[in-house]
C-alpha cells in the first residue's frame, strides 16, 4: 500500500464510528518480571512498550502503571487465589482505557502491532502474565456523586493508590445479581467516607485466537467481575479497616467469592523507583 493510500485510510476510519470519551473497555494486565530481571523489565516497559505497544494505538486514550512493593504484596488476600499463585505474584499492573464501541478495531490493531514487535525483537520475554484481560465496563460508582473526576479522568488524575479486586461467581445469572448488589448497596456503602473516590466495574472478554502465545486465554468470561478502586490516599493507610473485609461481605451476601484484593501505588514515570523494593 502506498503512503498516500495509507493516509486516506486513516482519514476514512476517523470519519466514521464512535468517538466518545467514555471508557467502554479496558486492558488490565498484572505482570511478574522474572527474578533478577526487574530493572530490565521496568525500563523496557516504560521506555518502549507502554508507548509503542499501547498508547500509540488507535482508541486507547489513557494509561497508567502501578506497582506493588513487597510490603504491599503481603497485604493481598485470599492466600489461596484463583488469580495469582502465589498471591504475591504480579508486582506491576498496567491499566488502559479504550473508547466505547471501538474494541474490535483496537483488537485488530493490537494483534497486528504485537506480532510486529515480536518479529522485531522488541518484546521482553523474561516475565509472566499473571492476570491479563481486556474488559468491558459494566458500571462506575462515585463516592461524591456528580462532584470530582469522572471515570474517564481516572488514569490521568493523580490518584495515590489503586486496589484491584477480582470476584468469581457460580453462574452468569449470579454475576448479574452480584453486579446489581455492588452498584446499589455494597459499593455506595463502602465508598462513603472512604479514601476511594470511585470504583469501576468490568467484566472480562475473551482474547482473540491469534493472540500472543505467552498470554493465556482469559478465565471467567461469563462469571467474573473486576473492580478498580481509585484512592486519594496510600492504600497502606487504614488498609484493614477499609479493605480487609471485602471477601467476607461478598461471601455473606451469597453472591460469589473474592479471588484477589491487591493494593498498588503509581509508578514514578521515567525512574526505577520501587524496583529495589519488589522482593
Amino acid at each position: 500500500m502506498s503512503e498516500q493510500a495509507r493516509s486516506e485510510v486513516y482519514a476514512e476510519l476517523a470519519s466514521v464510528g464512535p468517538y466518545g470519551v467514555r471508557p467502554g473497555h479496558a486492558l488490565i494486565t498484572m505482570v511478574e518480571p522474572h527474578p533478577g530481571r526487574e530493572h530490565a523489565y521496568n525500563r523496557w516497559y516504560e521506555d518502549d512498550h507502554f508507548i509503542a505497544g499501547a498508547m500509540a494505538m488507535p482508541w486507547m486514550y489513557a494509561g497508567r502503571r502501578w506497582v506493588a512493593t513487597r510490603e504491599l504484596q503481603l497485604l493481598r488476600y485470599p492466600t489461596e487465589s484463583a488469580v495469582a499463585d502465589p498471591v504475591t505474584a504480579g508486582c506491576y499492573l498496567s491499566t488502559y482505557w479504550i473508547t466505547e464501541g471501538r474494541y474490535d478495531e483496537h483488537m485488530k490493531w493490537t494483534v497486528g502491532i504485537n506480532k510486529r514487535l515480536n518479529r522485531d525483537g522488541r518484546v521482553h520475554q523474561d516475565r509472566t502474565h499473571v492476570f491479563t484481560a481486556f474488559q468491558d465496563r459494566e458500571a462506575t460508582v462515585y463516592r461524591d456523586g456528580a462532584h470530582g473526576p469522572r471515570d474517564f479522568h481516572a488514569l490521568d488524575h493523580p490518584y495515590r493508590g489503586l486496589v484491584l479486586e477480582v470476584i468469581d461467581t457460580e453462574s452468569p445469572e449470579q454475576r448479574a445479581e452480584l453486579l446489581d448488589w455492588l452498584r446499589s448497596k455494597h459499593l455506595p456503602e463502602r465508598l462513603a467516607g472512604s479514601p476511594a473516590a470511585l470504583v469501576t466495574v468490568f467484566r472480562p472478554t475473551p482474547l482473540p485466537g491469534d493472540r500472543m502465545t505467552y498470554v493465556k486465554q482469559v478465565e471467567g468470561v461469563d462469571t467474573r467481575l473486576t473492580l478498580l478502586w481509585f484512592l486519594e490516599a496510600d492504600p497502606r493507610e487504614e488498609w484493614e479497616a477499609r479493605f480487609g473485609g471485602l471477601g467476607d461481605e461478598v461471601a455473606a451476601a451469597g453472591l460469589g467469592r473474592v479471588e484477589l484484593v491487591a493494593p498498588f501505588i503509581p509508578t514514578l514515570v521515567g525512574t526505577d523507583r520501587y524496583v529495589d523494593q519488589l522482593r
